[in-house]
């Protein structure tokens, strides 16, 4: 993936984005100039529609191999974090932290070689003085064959999670997710597929343990200008899962 290992959280990320990118449409603008993006949002309040402006500021080689990235949201000042990425082209390291009286910080990092990554991430609340997380993962993304996996222990150990998309072919996509919960000895398995019907539409399913089905379909009429069809369904089958038993 590129010249070095990717960041911990894109490791995830890459899967993960195939359950819940383009399920859902958000109003929203984007400007960018080089170094500086700013995103209009359009959210709901208690008592009002709320439009916020989500700030990016980004530094490049502010030493070598390292970037910094100043992000806050108006009006909401508090929401400010200060990221830095050091990437090298074995390892990759984050750190990011909260810019504010009682800061949450978050440190992850990730080394590779070729197609196969793995790291971890700690995060600690100031406040309290505890940890709010650490998550170890390895993941094997093969370019050549079309084929993402990424194995993760999160949820401070008590969530083992399987994912994995496979390109059937350069129209059609497969993923599926296996949760595994230590504590409740729960098994969830989650699946969906993406298909490219030509250069103007596409459809992507998704399924949760088979009670729950999503699909949007999405059109592109002219350049910046797209249609957007969701549906959302229960289904009345409840399959239980044996406890104790990780498939």
């Amino acid at each position: 993936m590129g010249n070095g290992p990717a960041p911990f959280s894109e490791i995830r990320k890459i899967v993960e984005d195939l359950f819940t990118k383009g399920y859902q449409y958000d109003k929203k603008i984007s400007l960018s100039v080089p170094g500086l993006t700013l995103t209009f949002k359009e959210g709901k309040s208690n008592v009002d529609t709320l439009t916020t402006v989500s700030t990016n500021l980004t530094v490049n080689e502010v030493l070598p191999h390292t970037k910094a990235e100043l992000r806050f949201e108006i009006p909401d000042c508090s929401s400010g974090k200060l990221d830095v990425q050091y990437l090298h082209p074995r390892v990759a390291i984050g750190s990011s932290i909260g810019l504010n009286s009682s800061p949450l910080l978050d440190v992850a990092a990730a080394v590779g070689y070729k197609d196969l990554h793995f790291g971890g991430e700690v995060g600690f609340d100031t406040a309290g003085n505890s940890f709010t997380k650490y998550t170890a993962g390895i993941g094997f993304f093969d370019l050549h064959e079309n084929l993402s996996i990424a194995l993760f222990l999160m949820d401070k150990g008590q969530t083992l999670k399987l994912s994995s998309a496979l390109s059937i072919t350069s129209k059609n996509l497969a993923f599926y997710e296996i949760a595994h919960r230590f504590s409740s000895s729960e098994t969830s398995f989650n699946f969906g597929s993406a298909h490219i019907i030509d250069r103007y539409n596409k459809v992507k399913t998704k399924f949760w343990t088979l009670e729950k089905w999503q699909c949007v379909a999405t059109r592109i009429w002219r350049p910046n200008s797209l249609s957007y069809l969701f549906h959302q369904s229960t289904t009345t089958f409840r399959p239980k899962f044996s406890k104790g038993v990780l498939c």
